[in-house]
C-alpha cells in the first residue's frame, strides 16, 4: 500500500518515545515518578478538606512509596541517550566479599545505589528509637540524616536523566538523532567519536563497540583522545557484511590508571606509601577475581598482589612489579573497569560494495557503432549489439560500472538540434532526456537501439566482463509521452492551459515537461515504482537519477525505502548539483551516492578544503562520486589546461574518493566547448559521436593507459577504498596538493597496514617544486617501518621510482612529464 508519512525512517521522538528511541511507559497505565514539588496523587482532596494531615500519615506513605519506587524502577526506561546496564543483585552485607568482583561488568550506579540506599534506610528507620533533642549524639545525627533522606527518597529517581554515571555525549556518526542511519560498506573503517568526561580527577577510559545485525558484539576498540583538553575520543570500527548494524560508546572508570597515577606520585616522595600499596593489593585482587579473564591474567595479577603486599621488599621494587611492561600490556588490552556506562546503540546501515566504491564509465549506446553514409547524408544509429563491442575496452580500463543515458523513445515535438538549437533536422536524434514518443515511455526501448532481448544480452555481456549496468532514471517527459494525454494531472498546467516545460533560466528546455507530484502523489509514485521494478527485472541494479533535487524529498524516501526493502542490492546515484542542504538531505533519505562539487574545485585551497569536508564533515551519509566530466560539464580547467589537466583531474578523482567517474571522450582529451558555455561543442546529447578509441591509443594520443593504471592502483590498495581516512598534508607551494590515506586491513586472520601518499601539481602549465611536510602520526607507522636513519621508503606507483622520505620532503613535479606522485609506504623494512 502506498504510504507517504514516515515510510522508511524510525518515528521521531514523541509522546511514546524518549529521545534515544526507547519506548516510554504509557502515562495512563504506568505510575508516575513522584515530583518533589508536587502534591502526592490522591491527597489533593484531603489537603483541601483539612488544614493539617494526620499525625502518622507521612511515614507510612513514605514506606509505601519506597517499596513502590523499587518496583517501578524496572518498568521505567533508562535515561535517554545513555544506557547504564544494571549490575547483579547486591549480596547481603554479611556475605559481601572484601574484594568486589566483575569490575568489567556494565554497572548501573543509578539503579544499584538507589536499591542499596532504600534498603539501608528502611532498616535504620525501623530500629532507631526516639532520642531527646538535648542528648544528640553522632550516631543519632547519622540516623536522623538517614531518616530525612528516606523521607525524600520517594522523590529520588535517576531513570529519566540525560547523563549516566560517566557522561557520554555527542556520539558520532549519528544522523538526525538516529532517525536516519549512518552509512558504510563491508570492510570500510568507520570513524566513531564521542565526548566522554567525569567528575574529579580519576582516570577514565573509552571504548567503541560494534554490533552485527543480530545484536552480537563483533568488535571492541579502545578510543584515543583527539587532542588534550577536548575530552573528545575517536576510534575506527569495521563492519564486515551488509545489514543493519549498530555501534555504541562506553565510558568507564579506569581503576588501574587511577591507582598508578597516585602511586607514581606518592611512593617516590614517601607519602602514604603503606596505604597506596594496600590499595594496590585490593585492586589486583579484584582484577584477579573478575569473571571471564584468561588464567594467565589471573595468575599475573595474583603475583603482583603478593609482591605489593610483601613488606620485606622496598616500596619502589613493589611499584615496579605493578607497572612492569607485562602488566601494562594486559591492562591495556583488558582494562580493569568500573562504572561502565554505554551510550545508546546508534544505527549503521552497511550496504553492498557498489554503494560506496567503484569506477564509473559513461557512454551513449547510440554512438557506439554509429555510422554516417556520406552519399545519402544519413546516420545509422548504434545499437545494443554494437555497443556491447565497446564493453571489453571499458572493462579493460578497470571500470566497474557502465552507465547509460536514457534508452527510451525520444519525442519529436520541440526536438532540439545540434548544439541545443531549436530546430532539428530529420536526421537529428534528439536528446535522450526528452523521454516519450508514440512507441512508448519510460517502460520502452528506443527502436533504434534494439529490443528488450538485445538489452538483456547487453547486460549479460557486461556481467561476463565484470561490469554492472547503471541506467538513467529521468522523471520527466517529452510532449509526446503517453503520460501527457493519459495523465495530464501529473504535470503543471499554466494559466493559458499549456503544460509548463523545464526551465533553468536563462536555459529553456521546451522538449521536456517536468512532472508534478502534488496533484496525484499516489498514482504517480506507484507508476515510478512500477518502472523501476521493470528495469530491475532486466538486470539493472544501479540507477543514476537525473535532477532528483527537483522532486519532493518524501518521494525519494518512500521510493528508495520501498525498493531497497525488496531489493537491498539496488543502488541510487543522485545527479544533484544544487545547494548543500538538499544534497545532504537526498543522501539521508536513501541515495547511496551523489555527484559532487569536485568538478569545480581546481585550486589548492579549493581542493584541500573540499577534501576535508567530504572526508570529515559530511561522510556519515554523503558519498561523493568524483566525475571528472559529464556531457553537460566541461570546465574551463579542462578546456585550457591541455593533456596535463586531464591527468591531474584523473589522479585527484581516482585517489580522493572511493567513487569516481569518466564520460567517454575524456581519454581522448576532448576539450572544445560551445562558445559561452561550459559544455562540449557538438554535444553528444543532440547528435551521434562515434570515436576512434583504438586509433588514438595506437598513436599514443589516449589517456586510457593512464586511467587503467589508476584503476589498478585503486584495486590493489585498500586505503583508497575508504572515504573518512583522508588526511590533508602541508606543502610549501600554492599549487602543490598533498594528502594521505591509511587503513589497517584484516584479511584471512592476518593484519597489515596500507598507506598511500598523493602529491599533485594542480598547475597544468608550469613546473612546481617545494616541501611536503608529513604528519607522521596520520601515517600509522611502526618502528619496523623506519630505516636506521629514521627515514622510510616510498615507492611511486606511477613512475616506478623509490625514495627515502621523512617528516619533510622535497618534490618537483613537471605537469608536461608527470604531474603527480602516488606513493606507497613500504612496511616492515627492518
Amino acid at each position: 500500500m502506498f504510504q507517504v508519512s514516515q515510510a522508511n525512517t524510525p518515528p521521531a521522538p514523541g509522546p511514546g518515545s524518549n529521545p534515544a528511541g526507547t519506548p516510554v511507559p504509557d502515562p495512563a497505565t504506568t505510575p508516575a515518578v513522584p515530583d518533589p514539588g508536587a502534591t502526592p496523587a490522591g491527597e489533593a482532596g484531603a489537603a483541601s478538606a483539612s488544614a493539617e494531615p494526620p499525625a502518622r500519615k507521612a511515614p507510612a506513605r513514605r514506606r509505601t512509596s519506597t517499596a513502590k519506587k523499587s518496583a517501578d524502577a524496572a518498568a521505567v526506561p533508562d535515561e535517554p541517550g545513555v544506557e547504564v546496564v544494571p549490575a547483579a543483585e547486591p549480596k547481603p552485607r554479611t556475605r559481601r566479599a572484601t574484594t568486589p568482583r566483575a569490575s568489567t561488568a556494565k554497572t548501573s550506579t543509578a539503579k544499584t545505589s538507589t536499591t542499596k540506599a532504600s534498603g539501608t534506610r528502611a532498616s535504620t528507620s525501623k530500629t532507631a528509637a526516639p532520642k531527646a533533642p538535648a542528648a544528640r549524639t553522632a550516631t543519632t545525627a547519622r540516623r536522623s540524616t538517614t531518616t530525612r533522606k528516606k523521607a525524600a527518597g520517594s522523590a529520588f529517581s535517576r531513570e529519566n536523566l540525560v547523563y549516566g554515571r560517566i557522561p557520554v555525549v555527542d556520539v558520532a556518526p549519528v544522523v538526525e538523532d538516529g532517525r536516519f542511519p549512518a552509512k558504510a560498506v563491508p570492510g570500510q573503517s568507520v570513524r566513531v567519536g564521542a565526548t566522554v568526561f567525569r567528575e574529579g580527577h580519576d582516570a577514565l577510559g573509552t571504548t567503541a563497540v560494534l554490533y552485527d545485525p543480530q545484536g552480537t558484539e563483533t568488535e571492541r576498540v579502545p578510543m584515543r583522545l583527539v587532542a588534550p583538553g577536548t575530552d573528545r575520543y575517536e576510534a575506527w570500527l569495521t563492519p564486515t557484511a551488509e545489514g543493519a548494524w549498530t555501534f555504541a560508546v562506553e565510558g568507564w572508570g579506569d581503576l588501574f590508571e587511577t591507582w598508578r597515577h597516585a602511586a607514581e606520585i606518592k611512593i617516590p616522595v614517601g607519602q602514604d606509601v603503606d596505604l597506596v600499596l594496600a590499595e594496590g593489593v585490593r585492586l589486583f585482587d579484584r582484577a584477579a577475581a573478575e569473571d571471564g579473564r584468561p588464567e594467565s591474567d589471573t595468575e599475573l595479577f595474583r603475583a603482583v598482589s603478593r609482591t605489593l603486599g610483601n613488606g620485606d621488599l622496598p616500596a619502589e621494587h613493589r611499584l615496579e612489579a605493578a607497572t612492569a611492561a607485562e602488566v601494562l600490556a594486559v591492562v591495556g588490552d583488558r582494562p580493569v573497569r568500573d562504572l561502565v556506562t554505554e551510550s545508546r546503540r546508534c544505527p549503521l546501515k552497511v550496504e553492498r560494495d557498489a554503494a560506496g566504491r567503484g569506477s564509473w564509465y559513461e557512454f551513449f549506446p547510440r554512438s557506439e557503432g554509429a555510422t554516417f553514409d556520406a552519399e545519402s547524408g544519413s546516420w545509422n544509429s548504434g545499437t545494443f549489439r554494437t555497443a556491447s563491442n565497446r564493453l571489453e575496452a571499458v572493462a579493460g580500463m578497470g571500470f566497474d560500472v557502465i552507465y547509460l543515458p536514457p534508452i527510451h523513445p525520444i519525442g519529436s515535438t520541440h526536438r532540439k538540434g545540434p548544439n541545443n538549437t531549436l530546430v532539428a533536422g530529420p536526421q537529428d536524434p534528439g536528446s535522450p532526456w526528452a523521454i516519450g514518443a508514440p512507441e512508448g515511455g519510460h517502460d520502452a526501448i528506443h527502436p533504434d537501439l534494439g529490443t528488450f532481448e538485445d538489452f538483456d544480452a547487453f547486460v549479460a555481456r557486461a556481467g561476463d566482463l565484470g561490469l554492472e549496468v547503471a541506467l538513467d532514471l529521468a522523471l520527466q517527459a517529452s510532449p509526446d509521452h503517453p503520460w501527457v494525454t493519459e495523465h495530464p494531472e501529473w504535470f503543471t498546467t499554466r494559466a493559458d492551459g499549456s503544460i509548463a516545460y523545464a526551465e533553468n533560466p536563462p536555459k529553456k528546455y521546451q522538449d521536456i515537461y517536468p512532472i508534478n507530484f502534488d496533484n496525484d502523489p499516489e498514482g504517480l509514485s506507484l507508476e515510478v515504482l512500477r518502472i523501476v521494478e521493470l528495469w530491475i527485472s532486466h538486470g539493472v541494479k544501479i540507477f543514476r537519477v537525473d535532477n532528483p533535487h527537483t522532486k519532493p524529498l518524501w518521494f525519494w524516501e518512500w521510493l528508495i525505502g520501498t525498493v531497497n526493502a525488496a531489493h537491498p542490492e539496488v543502488v541510487f546515484l543522485a545527479e544533484a548539483f544544487t545547494r548543500p542542504a538538499m544534497m545532504q538531505a537526498l543522501a539521508r533519505v536513501g541515495f547511496q551516492q551523489s555527484y559532487s562539487y569536485f568538478t569545480w574545485r581546481n585550486t589548492k585551497q579549493e581542493i584541500t578544503e573540499y577534501f576535508d569536508e567530504i572526508s570529515n564533515r559530511t561522510s556519515a551519509v554523503y558519498r561523493p562520486n568524483f566525475f571528472v566530466n559529464t556531457p553537460d560539464i566541461l570546465t574551463e580547467y579542462l578546456q585550457f589546461g591541455g593533456p596535463a589537466a586531464f591527468k591531474i583531474r584523473a589522479v585527484l578523482a581516482a585517489t580522493g574518493s572511493p567513487l569516481w567517474g569518466v564520460y567517454a571522450g575524456y581519454e581522448l582529451f576532448e576539450h572544445v566547448a560551445r562558445q559561452g558555455a561550459e559544455e562540449y561543442v557538438d554535444n553528444e546529447k543532440y547528435q551521434y559521436r562515434p570515436r576512434d578509441f583504438a586509433g588514438a591509443e595506437e598513436r599514443g594520443e589516449s589517456l586510457a593507459p593512464y586511467i587503467t593504471r589508476l584503476n589498478e592502483i585503486r584495486r590493489r590498495h585498500a586505503s583508497l577504498g575508504d572515504l573518512q581516512n583522508l588526511t590533508v598534508q602541508q606543502t610549501s607551494d600554492d599549487a602543490l596538493v598533498a594528502y594521505s590515506k591509511t587503513k589497517t586491513v584484516r584479511h584471512g586472520g592476518s593484519t597489515y597496514k596500507d598507506t598511500i601518499i598523493v602529491v599533485v601539481n594542480v598547475d597544468p602549465h608550469a613546473v612546481r617544486e617545494g616541501t611536503v611536510w608529513l604528519d607522521l602520526a596520520s601515517l600509522n607507522l611502526d618502528d619496523a617501518d623506519f630505516n636506521a636513519d629514521g627515514s622510510f621508503w616510498v615507492d611511486d606507483l606511477l613512475s616506478g621510482s623509490s625514495w627515502k622520505w621523512g617528516t619533510h620532503n622535497y618534490v618537483r613535479l613537471d605537469p608536461h612529464y608527470e604531474p603527480a606522485h602516488v606513493l606507497h609506504i613500504r612496511r616492515d623494512v627492518k
